[in-house]
């Protein structure tokens, strides 16, 4: 049995004991409403640099990222691509109504998604309110993130950049452990430094050069290159140019 299978096994299969349950489209359904997605739910595991799905392409499926993150990239005529966002644990991956996948979605880790066949999806929406109402809530908060995102590439420096992406990362991997914002925060980073370079316009030394800056005036603490510790989220807020009550959406 292969690892990306081994992942799918370990990952409850019950909605009700589901890990980002609290978090994605299904939040807010009732037990007669999740057997209808039981119906119509399978889950995919994809591996690190494996494409979900091409721009343009007919998409079948809709689904919830429930373990690894995936890059939505955009790509010009010319061959120049662009990192356009990134779909973390919870994040809904799909659009209903429409045919096609209006972006690359490429897994930048292992990942595994549960999906649900789309037409079927499609019609629980026109069913089911609260299915509707919290995917009109995520693609509302996806709104602002993509509007504060805006301004982390366009004003804010290279450090602020860097701490901006830790602080999303930090709130949303707190938020998935239902753990809360107090005391030392630690996670594994989900991206290689050529990943984040890539998503935040700036070069791969520039970003090793300001990782490095800051885990040497504290902000954050670094075990090999991927395990990091924040001992001060609000510290690490202000290095975004960010208070501790807003910033950049999880």
């Amino acid at each position: 049995m292969n690892k990306l299978n081994d992942d799918v096994l370990h990952i409850s299969q019950d909605c009700g004991n589901c890990p980002i349950r609290h978090r994605a489209v299904c939040a807010r359904c009732e037990s007669d409403e999740l057997e209808q997605l039981e119906e119509i739910k399978y889950y995919r595991s994809f591996e690190a640099g494996q494409t979900v799905i091409w721009s343009g392409d007919r998409m079948d499926f809709v689904g919830s990222v429930v373990s690894g993150i995936a890059s939505l990239t955009q790509t010009m005529e010319d061959g120049r691509t662009q990192m356009v966002g990134l779909l973390l644990p919870s994040d809904f991956v799909g659009r209903p109504g429409r045919m096609a996948a209006a972006y690359d979605v490429v897994a930048t880790t292992d990942m595994v998604m549960c999906c649900f066949r789309k037409k079927p999806f499609e019609l629980m929406m026109e069913q089911t309110p609260h299915i509707a109402q919290r995917l009109l809530e995520m693609t509302l908060d996806e709104l602002d993130a993509a509007r504060e995102w805006m301004l982390v590439l366009g004003r804010k420096t290279a450090r602020e950049k860097i701490a901006s992406l830790l602080s999303i990362i930090a709130r949303r991997d707190a938020t998935l452990k239902l753990d809360g914002m107090q005391g030392p925060l630690v996670f594994d980073l989900p991206l290689t430094r050529e990943a984040m370079a890539d998503y935040l316009g700036l070069t791969l030394e520039t970003v090793s050069r300001q990782m490095s800056a800051l885990k040497r005036d504290g902000v954050i603490e670094l075990q090999g290159k991927r395990h990091v510790t924040i001992p001060d989220f609000s510290r690490l807020l202000n290095e975004a140019g960010d208070d501790a009550d807003g910033g950049i959406m999880a």
